[in-house]
């Protein structure tokens, strides 16, 4: 790692209210000190959003880029169509040793591909997986994956669970993080095949395995990394985003005219951001890649947009790849079967 300021690769171009709320999370960012970012995106789109901020001084420079990934399109075609799309770019500086880590709010299909292509999968790894903390009534528990690897192995499961302890360690500084595997019921012999291998799997290699939990004892926090393949993953995330947004529409219903409009307001509020972590708080790292990628929300704004930019700074700084590496490692070594 360098001396001076971390270095970030910003892309300007992606997510739902891009460029506008990019360019002021950017700044935001800035501002807090010990960052320089580099602003990737149309030249003069992105300039022109900059211009409306206080930004002269600030250490933000605009890259050039040509063309935007959007959400649904094919990653891997939209890579050989769009190869300076701004996500391409973003991801690029970090492998040029230009930039320290790079953050996007736009299509996370098109961030997975451009980190597993442009920066590498770590050993023994076959996709990038994404995960973290997803209900805040446990902000402390990361579910992983939630998305990126629908059909898992046992071993890609053994994966999940290392990298989701080097997440939980980096982040919450918990020494040794308790890991579970998620299922129907927490008896030894629950799940279907996948978590019933798994689970063996697990008791022989990860001492701080803790064995099965069932998705209502998540919001109790028991467990400091919930492992799952991201069809599973994705289903709670998104269950527990849907909830969160038709409980704060209920009680907002139910309370108006019983309590003052900005007491209701602030109350449906919190019920729908404890529910929302993801686009709360910006996003998450990929794991599993030899390099710094964060994904955010895609309907992220300024604030969100500046707390991705901090978890890229944490995780540079933290050497998430190199601990990860180091950590798989050890995992082949202990069983070297489950490689």
């Amino acid at each position: 790692m360098t001396a001076g300021p971390v270095r970030i690769a910003v892309d300007a171009m992606g997510g739902d209210y891009a460029p506008g709320e990019v360019v002021a999370g950017v700044v935001a960012a800035v501002r807090e000190g010990g960052l320089q970012v580099g602003l990737v995106g149309d030249p003069e789109v992105v300039g022109a959003e900059l211009s409306r901020h206080d930004a002269g001084g600030l250490p933000i420079m605009v890259v050039p880029s040509d063309g935007v990934i959007e959400e649904g399109e094919q990653a891997a075609l939209a890579l050989r169509r769009k190869p300076r799309a701004s996500i391409l770019v973003a991801t690029g500086l970090v492998k040029k040793g230009m930039a320290d880590g790079c953050v996007t709010m736009g299509s996370t299909g098109a961030a997975m591909a451009a980190a597993a292509v442009i920066l590498g999968l770590l050993e023994g790894i076959d996709r990038p997986a994404l995960g973290g903390p997803v209900i805040g009534l446990a902000p402390r528990t990361a579910v992983i994956d939630v998305g990126t690897n629908l059909d898992c192995r046992p071993a890609q499961l053994l994966n999940f669970a290392v990298l989701g302890s080097v997440f939980a360690s980096l982040f919450w500084d918990i020494e040794v993080p308790r890991v579970a595997l998620l299922s129907v019921g927490g008896e030894v012999g629950k799940g279907n095949r996948q978590v019933r291998e798994a689970s063996e799997l697990f008791e022989r290699t990860l001492p701080n395995f803790i064995g099965n939990i069932e998705a209502n004892e998540l919001p109790m926090g028991k467990t400091d990394v919930a492992v799952a393949d991201g069809f599973v993953g994705n289903i709670v995330m998104k269950l527990t985003e849907g909830l969160g947004a038709g409980i704060a529409e209920l009680v907002a219903e139910r309370l108006k005219g019983r309590l003052p409009d900005d007491q209701v307001d602030e109350l449906a509020r919190e019920i729908y951001e404890v529910n929302n972590l993801v686009e709360v708080h910006g996003g998450g790292p990929l794991l599993g890649v030899r390099g710094i990628s964060v994904v955010g929300h895609g309907r992220g704004k300024a604030d969100a947009v500046r707390r991705a930019i901090g978890t890229a700074r944490r995780s540079f700084e933290g050497d998430l790849a190199g601990t990860q590496a180091a950590q798989l490692q050890k995992i082949r070594e202990a069983a070297p079967e489950s490689a």
